[in-house]
């Protein structure tokens, strides 16, 4: 209106000035947002693939652990180390590590992370001390946990705020991704070159990676404001935080309660072959790479809908497996679901720690790594102890089954919060 009224020529149509104007502003909103729904930016697809080799070298030292004793002249439970140390490497490293880089660019923490990881699996490949060993699967843990953590805030930026659990989604589907292709192809590399071709190979992976890193992260990003320490922390106060944090916590460490022992389950309690077995958890990580993008894709939307539904149904899933005595097929199926909706509410929940954190939205990112492995590490650990209870082979999933069913509760109250502030 008062554009029109100052110019000459358009002061006999004020209304029609106003109108014009409205939609002129509006169309560049709508233009943006168009895209934005319809394709992620490439560098999502990126920080997806780096989460494929951090995950990859997660859980491939499960695989090939054989060889790794062997070659060592240690027991299999001593080399086992290595998987521990890792997990509590990323427990530890992905909070330090966010705080510690804080004052870096999300570009130039990223580059070093991968930098790290590729010196890490270099020092591993060339080691015979399992001191050096376990101390560089150490470090390199909390390159991954920095990598995590920064990764999911740059993909939620580089999407927008219409498309953030969408591209967390398709993010953490890289590490879904690693269970399906990865592992096997590490646990192949093994075979025909020794395990050490394995952190070769995956060392090269990782500085090519680092290269597309460079490429395509935005060296500055205008919509990350200044912190300081005193601001980092102010954002742990935040209710939302913490429920998102517990249910990353409860959903990650019911499924993997079972998870940890599915082999068991399945020839001892189903009955299924042991030729099998590769089939059925290849069932399991296609359904979780599913899963997960198909729940980042409703999350922005629904995200209560998601991350209180695909628990409830993970409950019903588990408690069938706890169930389930002699019927092979039956089993199979709920292995396949279990991956389908166990864990792809994963990158909704990171999504609403990384909203709920504010202007730390990196240590809150950081904080949910670290919830995801805490749940692995207790899960596990319990249904490893419920094995030697009455239980029996019944006790993981039994045990995972009451884990999740407290996910329930944050979940309901973060939806309950979302209602009311609508």
């Amino acid at each position: 209106m008062v554009f029109a009224l100052r110019d000459p020529q358009r002061r006999g149509h004020p209304r029609r000035m106003t109108t014009e104007s409205t939609r002129t502003l509006a169309a560049p909103a709508r233009d943006a947002a168009g895209p934005e729904r319809r394709r992620l930016p490439l560098v999502v697809y990126v920080l997806a693939l780096g989460t494929f080799l951090m995950l990859t070298t997660e859980f491939v030292v499960a695989g090939i652990l054989p060889e790794v004793a062997a070659d060592l002249r240690i027991p299999l439970a001593q080399a086992g180390s290595l998987i521990t140390v890792f997990a509590v490497g990323m427990i530890i490293g992905a909070p330090l590590m966010a705080l510690l880089t804080m004052h870096m660019s999300a570009r130039l923490t990223l580059i070093v992370a991968m930098l790290v990881f590729v010196a890490g699996h270099i020092v591993v490949a060339l080691a015979s001390d399992l001191a050096v060993l376990l101390g560089a699967r150490f470090v390199t843990a909390f390159a991954t946990g920095a990598f995590w953590s920064v990764s999911a805030v740059v993909a939620t930026r580089a999407a927008g705020t219409a498309a953030g659990a969408r591209a967390l989604g398709i993010v953490t589907a890289g590490g879904a991704l690693a269970t399906v292709l990865g592992v096997p192809i590490g646990a192949f590399i093994a075979q025909a070159t020794g395990w050490r071709g394995t952190f070769w190979f995956l060392a090269v992976a990782a500085a090519m990676a680092t290269f597309f890193v460079a490429r395509l992260v935005p060296a500055h990003d205008g919509s990350a404001p200044a912190t300081s320490l005193k601001t980092e922390l102010a954002g742990l106060r935040s209710r939302r935080l913490w429920l998102a944090l517990l249910a990353c916590a409860t959903t990650t460490g019911g499924v993997l309660a079972a998870y940890s022992y599915i082999a068991p389950i399945l020839s001892e309690q189903a009955g299924v072959s042991a030729s099998a077995i590769p089939l059925v958890l290849t069932g399991f990580g296609v359904g979780s790479l599913i899963g997960t993008i198909l729940g980042g894709r409703f999350g922005d939307d629904r995200p209560g809908l998601v991350t209180v539904l695909t628990p409830a149904v993970t409950i019903a899933i588990l408690a069938g497996i706890s169930i389930s005595t002699g019927e092979p097929a039956m089993m199979i199926v709920l292995v396949v679901l279990l991956g389908l909706f166990g864990l792809s509410a994963n990158g909704v929940l990171i999504h609403l720690a990384v909203r709920a954190s504010g202007h730390a939205a990196t240590l809150g990112s950081a904080l949910a790594v670290s919830a995801f492995n805490v749940g692995t590490a207790v899960g596990s650990a319990l249904a490893g102890a419920a094995l030697s209870s009455p239980l029996g082979i019944h006790g993981p999933a039994t045990i995972g089954t009451v884990i999740v069913a407290l996910t329930l509760i944050p979940t309901i109250a973060l939806a309950v919060l979302r209602r009311r502030d609508a």
